[in-house]
This record gives structure tokens, C-alpha cells and sequence, in this order.
């Protein structure tokens, strides 16, 4: 079991670790937001074109058979 530690030595505990944290600049956070939207918009248009491709085929084979 570890020990405890009191409020105040959490505190500085919680101090020094976030000094440690490299933080992104605003060009990366932008950078990076971006290619998010622009691969959420790629993974779209697949997988619309996916099922338009689907739905065509088998639209096609139940007018063939129906």
C-alpha cells in the first residue's frame, strides 16, 4: 500500500508534472485539427461511395430476380 501524501505535497507533485508537459504550439493545433477534418471528410466520401456502390448492386440484382 503506498503512502499517503497531504493536500500540499499533491499539489507540488501536480506542479511539477505539468511543467514537464510540452504543450503544442497554435500552428500545430491548427495543423493537426485540420487533417482531422480533412480525413473525416476522405473517410466520408468512401464510405458513401462504398454504399452507393451497394445499394446500386443490389437494387440491380433485385430487379433481375424480383
Amino acid at each position: 500500500m503506498a503512502s499517503k501524501t497531504n493536500p500540499f505535497q499533491f499539489l507540488q507533485q501536480v506542479r511539477a508534472e505539468i511543467a514537464k508537459v510540452v504543450w503544442p504550439t497554435r500552428r500545430e493545433v491548427i495543423t493537426t485539427t485540420v487533417m482531422v477534418f480533412i480525413m473525416a471528410t476522405i473517410t466520408a466520401i468512401f464510405f458513401f461511395i462504398v454504399d452507393l456502390l451497394i445499394r446500386t448492386g443490389l437494387q440491380g440484382l433485385l430487379q433481375m430476380f424480383g
